[in-house]
């Protein structure tokens, strides 16, 4: 009798999953060659897209998975990471900001996940935003989310684009330049708000050993 246990593996959201990981990689592979650098942008930002698409096919087949969940992010943190490397030697006067920003980006995420984790939320993006409105509008409202998250890997993908090209001149600015301008203030706020979920998350870890003690001693 055939079995009738669903392939987790198999499903859709966690194809396109796997075809991120080896667009990221593609593009980690070709990111310091100044001849490729079109390539590298290219299959980078759409590892990025394929993101959007995804959750709403999970959610469109009835093929929400944990294996997806956690793709999904380690993906975003670890293509993000990648291209903050390369932008860190490529840019070695700003290299400390890009250690920061890196240590800023994998700590708030890897933080509230677990605070997630603790707190027997089904998805890091449920955990106590009530009391948080930054948090809330931001994860709640999916316009917000993916402006800020387009705003962001956009911001990095023409920063890496401008140490090798201005890109095509409007009005005697180059398109790379100018994209690094228009999207540094979202980098920033983005920034802003992995610092408001990194400490949002620790209070929420401090609550569940408050509650933990509390009743080992009762």
């Amino acid at each position: 009798m055939a079995s009738t246990e669903p392939n987790v593996y198999l499903f859709v959201p966690n194809l396109i999953g796997y075809a991120r990981v080896v667009l990221m990689f593609v593009a980690f592979y070709f990111m310091t060659n100044p001849e490729m650098y079109q390539i590298t942008v290219f299959c980078y930002l759409l590892s990025q897209l394929l993101d959007a698409f995804d959750g709403h096919a999970a959610r469109l087949l009835g093929q929400t998975s944990k294996l997806g969940a956690m793709l999904d992010q380690l993906t975003d943190r670890c293509s993000t990471l990648g291209l903050v490397m390369a932008l860190g030697l490529l840019y070695k006067d700003y290299f400390f900001f890009f250690q920061c920003y890196a240590v800023l980006d994998i700590a708030s995420h890897w933080l509230h996940l677990t605070a997630s984790h603790y707190s027997g939320a089904s998805s890091h993006k449920q955990i106590d935003l009530a009391s948080n409105p930054i948090l809330y509008y931001y994860y709640q409202n999916r316009t917000v989310l993916f402006s800020m998250c387009a705003g962001n890997e956009l911001f990095f993908a023409a920063l890496y684009l401008l140490f090798f090209s201005e890109g095509p001149n409007f009005g005697g600015y180059g398109l790379f330049r100018s994209v690094v301008i228009v999207c540094a203030p979202v980098m920033f706020f983005k920034s802003v708000i992995s610092l408001v979920q990194l400490l949002a998350a620790a209070k929420n870890i401090v609550i569940v050993d408050t509650d933990e003690h509390t009743r080992a001693k009762q």
